[in-house]
């Protein structure tokens, strides 16, 4: 199914419903969209120390992928297949200190960076090993002490958040640290892309967000687009926390509230004068999701997390979410038009989907 969202927003209708209902479409966005891009895979800090390994299912209860990260004893990292290429045992069941890989069925042994290294009992075996009896070896990236990963990257990781870079250069990434306290996960009854949308315009926050529009001047909101993820700048009002901006950024002078920054497809960026709520969107059903939020951090930065608006927007955000599940599901409502001046990154995100599933 030819999902067609024009080029041009003033031409263009949303997604039809089709993409929300159809569990054929929900299963197709595994090969087609998430197989193809960057997820999070977790934190840097989980494999600090040569040795460590952390195994885990990449997009738990969707993708179902079982993979594990390893730190060898020169000191690189590695995001290997956590199946066992004699008979598909996962290997490493929980995390620890590794000499190296070996699966606890019939003793295969791996090393660190997931070459073959034995195998009781295949003396006699031809042409063995061959390649194929090594570890998938999954490429891995870090950026502000997170990894990530792809299963079959069609677009290198430095070129999807180039555009974040370039412009945020200015703010002490490295020194990020994570607040287990203030992360949270939410359930919500609702399709992943439509979290996704509605995260990605600041129309509805004026009808919505009671608290965030006290804060937020709405008429300075803007958005800005790049290849595989999109910007939404919100300016703070007068009297309201901001950033203070480097000298060298194309902010300088303005009071920046937050830049919200969304990667394709399921990955957002909130970045704030404390420091980054990361929200990881996880599909477990046509109409259910998971929503992770991920808090750090910057060094001698103080906020006060009692008066945080973050959790209310939130349930507010799901609420609106859940009633479009609803709503979609009527037999006299198909598609939408976009506004060409507020709902531009829906449009973006909605192109990307319909150039993705083929």
């Amino acid at each position: 199914m030819k999902l067609n969202v024009h080029t041009d927003i003033n031409k263009s209708y949303t997604l039809p419903t089709d993409f929300y209902t159809s569990t054929e479409l929900f299963e197709k966005t595994k090969d087609d969209i998430f197989s193809k891009f960057w997820l999070y895979a977790g934190d840097a800090a989980d494999i600090v120390s040569k040795g460590q390994v952390m195994p885990s299912l990449l997009m738990k209860h969707f993708l179902d992928e079982p993979i594990v990260r390893t730190h060898d004893k020169e000191g690189h990292q590695h995001c290997l297949s956590n199946v066992c290429t004699h008979r598909g045992k996962i290997i490493i069941e929980s995390a620890g200190s590794h000499q190296m890989l070996s699966c606890g069925y019939h003793g295969r042994c791996f090393r660190m960076d997931g070459s073959f290294k034995s195998m009781p009992e295949f003396e006699t075996t031809e042409d063995f090993p061959t390649p194929a009896d090594n570890l998938h070896q999954l490429p891995l990236e870090e950026w502000l002490g997170l990894h990530f990963t792809s299963l079959n990257p069609v677009i290198s990781f430095q070129e999807l958040i180039q555009p974040i870079k370039d412009r945020l250069s200015w703010l002490p990434f490295d020194t990020l640290t994570y607040i287990e306290a203030m992360s949270k996960e939410y359930i919500v009854n609702g399709h992943w892309a439509l979290y996704c949308d509605n995260y990605l315009e600041g129309f509805h926050v004026p009808f919505v967000h009671a608290g965030l529009n006290d804060a937020l001047a709405f008429d300075e909101y803007e958005y800005q687009i790049h290849p595989y993820c999109n910007l939404q700048l919100g300016v703070a009002k007068e009297g309201e926390p901001c950033f203070d901006i480097s000298k060298d950024s194309p902010d300088h002078g303005r009071n920046i509230y937050a830049y919200y920054y969304w990667v394709f497809p399921n990955l957002m960026f909130n970045i704030y004068p404390w420091g980054l709520s990361l929200n990881i969107i996880d599909p477990k059903a046509k109409d259910l999701s998971l929503v992770r939020f991920r808090t750090y951090q910057f060094e001698d930065t103080t906020y006060d997390w009692a008066a945080n608006q973050i959790d209310i927007t939130e349930l507010e955000d799901e609420a609106v979410v859940e009633s479009v599940q609803e709503g979609i599901k009527s037999r006299f409502y198909n598609r939408g038009r976009f506004s060409p001046t507020m709902e531009k990154c829906v449009h973006h995100f909605h192109q990307l989907i319909s150039q993705q599933m083929t």
